[in-house]
């Protein structure tokens, strides 16, 4: 019999990740390579989709700068979709030390 508090395996297409981005694991980390083909699909997604309708304007209305426009829009678009997705936000690990900011706590300034 099936455990209640497990997901059923396969019944999901996303490998049972609920309902985050593509790249993203369940816990919120980030999926390294997953993510950054994630990102990658979004983008070149974004500039063929866009280049091909700017390219149909452009065969309509008979000028040539709008295909342009198009992947410029796509690449712009495909961006904004994976930050919304926070695949391209940076993620602290825990136990991660950085460098401490602000001034100097031994006393000793080089302010002037």
């Amino acid at each position: 019999m099936r455990d209640p508090q497990k997901p059923a395996e396969g019944t999901s297409g996303n490998s049972g990740s609920k309902g985050s981005a593509p790249g993203v694991s369940g816990d919120g980390t980030s999926g390294g390579y997953n993510a950054g083909m994630a990102v990658f699909s979004y983008i070149i997604g974004g500039i063929i989709v866009w280049s091909l309708i700017g390219w149909g304007l452009d065969y309509l209305w008979g000028t040539r700068w709008i295909v342009l426009a198009g992947a410029l829009l796509g690449a712009v678009g495909g961006f904004y979709l994976s930050h919304m997705h926070g695949l391209t936000s940076s993620r602290k690990i825990a136990g991660e030390r950085h460098a401490a900011s602000g001034p100097s706590q031994d006393g000793n300034t080089n302010a002037k």
